[in-house]
């Protein structure tokens, strides 16, 4: 069971230089908002200007002992650095600060979402990624292996499991990697399965607490989760939605995204966040209310682009458009919408400018398909929407709804009907 009174944290952030201060100061926002998600509280922050890190302890021993003095009058048992830390670094700065615990943004990120994974993928994603992390970190954390409270930072796998995979981890670490190989062999045929649908899918993207399942909720009634917390949704979910234009999509609500969201959490929730990737377009929601809002959109193209799914026909959003009208943003750009997912407001006009993104350039034609070239109709299943199917007798005939780029693949069988 998890304390009931909040765990007392400081949070640490190192700016190179001056002109990094307001940046840090941001970032250690977001990691206040992180930790309140985490079940913990934020009683005060340290932000130290060093031009030259120190590879100990990262912050030098006099901080380390001011730190330490803090955290000991103000009874603090939680000491989050706003930064990856190194194996070392951990253990330095664990025996300097005696009773508190050392955890870093990454291990944080990774705890929410140990709170938040409900799948059975989910779950198996979030101890891959955890013991990849922490294992060569067990070192630094033998005071805290030995507690079973479940506080911030200790959760997921198990503290007591940590203890007994210690000398067989990899032997895990393959395990997981294993059933995780067979649930994405396993979502590969349901995305196969999708495909021969014709119906196209679209993903819901974006900077974490965004409004991305509220969104999907309003849509669809799908019932995910929503929150105001960072995280609050970790495993996909996938809903139809008739579009006015009579067009029946598949809409899928993904992970949110972060700032400083390190590589091995990308690879190890790859096979969530390539819903985007394999998506036919995306709808990237963005929080206006945010002062942070284009700096949240930058993540999310950056993210994009790091996962190949960057280029795709997009319908950008800017939510939360009732909390301030007054916003930069306000209007937007031209192809841009605004709505209030939260409220209703705006949802016509979104799911117009969806209808109309997904229609661009899309016609009707016909296919005449020779059955020695059977197997392309596969690809225009995936690549177009199916109308109807009908086997003739030197080949198969297909209308279908092709955008330019399908028109083009698949021109050498297009005949005027």
């Amino acid at each position: 069971m998890e304390n009931q009174t909040p765990q007392r944290a400081l949070m640490v952030a190192l700016a190179r230089k001056s002109s990094e201060v307001p940046s840090c100061e941001k970032s250690l926002d977001e990691l206040e908002r992180l930790l309140e998600t985490a079940g913990a509280e934020a009683v005060a922050r340290v932000l130290q200007v060093k031009s030259d890190p120190d590879p100990a302890t990262l912050i030098g021993s006099g901080k380390l002992a001011e730190i330490s003095d803090f955290c000991k009058v103000n009874d603090i048992s939680l000491v989050v650095f706003d930064t990856e830390l190194s194996p070392s670094q951990i253990r330095n700065l664990e025996n300097g600060l005696e009773n508190a615990l050392v955890i870093d943004r990454s291990i944080l990120i990774l705890d929410i979402f140990a709170l938040h994974a409900k799948t059975g993928e989910g779950k198996l994603q979030v101890e891959l990624a955890q013991l990849k992390y922490t294992a060569p970190r067990l070192t630094g954390y033998g005071k805290e292996l030995s507690r079973q409270g479940g506080t911030v930072g200790t959760r997921g796998p198990g503290e007591s499991k940590l203890e007994q995979d210690r000398r067989h981890i990899h032997r895990r670490i393959t395990a997981l990697e294993r059933a995780l190989e067979e649930m994405e062999k396993n979502r590969a045929t349901v995305r196969a399965a999708r495909d021969k649908t014709g119906m196209k899918k679209v993903a819901i993207v974006g900077y974490t607490n965004a409004g991305k399942s509220t969104l999907l909720n309003l849509l669809t009634d799908a019932g995910v989760l929503s929150e105001d917390k960072l995280f609050a949704t970790l495993d996909p979910t996938t809903r139809k939605l008739l579009l006015p234009s009579g067009e029946t999509i598949l809409l899928t609500d993904t992970v949110g995204l972060i700032r400083k969201l390190p590589h091995h959490l990308v690879e190890a929730f790859r096979s969530t966040l390539d819903e985007a990737r394999y998506a036919d377009a995306l709808v990237i929601v963005a929080d206006i209310s945010d002062e942070e809002c284009q700096e949240h959109l930058t993540v999310t193209y950056d993210t994009l682009r790091a996962l190949g799914a960057e280029g795709k026909p997009t319908l950008l959003v800017y939510n939360k458009c009732d909390a301030v009208f007054d916003s930069p943003f306000y209007p937007m750009e031209k192809d841009a919408v605004s709505i209030s997912a939260k409220m209703g407001v705006g949802i016509d006009a979104f799911l117009e400018k969806l209808s109309k993104l997904l229609q661009d350039g899309k016609k009707d034609v016909y296919l005449y398909i020779p059955y020695d070239k059977a197997k392309e109709l596969d690809g225009v299943y995936r690549n177009a929407t199916v109308k109807n199917v009908s086997y003739e007798e030197d080949f198969i005939r297909v209308l279908a709804n092709m955008d330019q780029k399908g028109q083009g693949m698949y021109r050498a069988y297009i005949r005027e009907d």
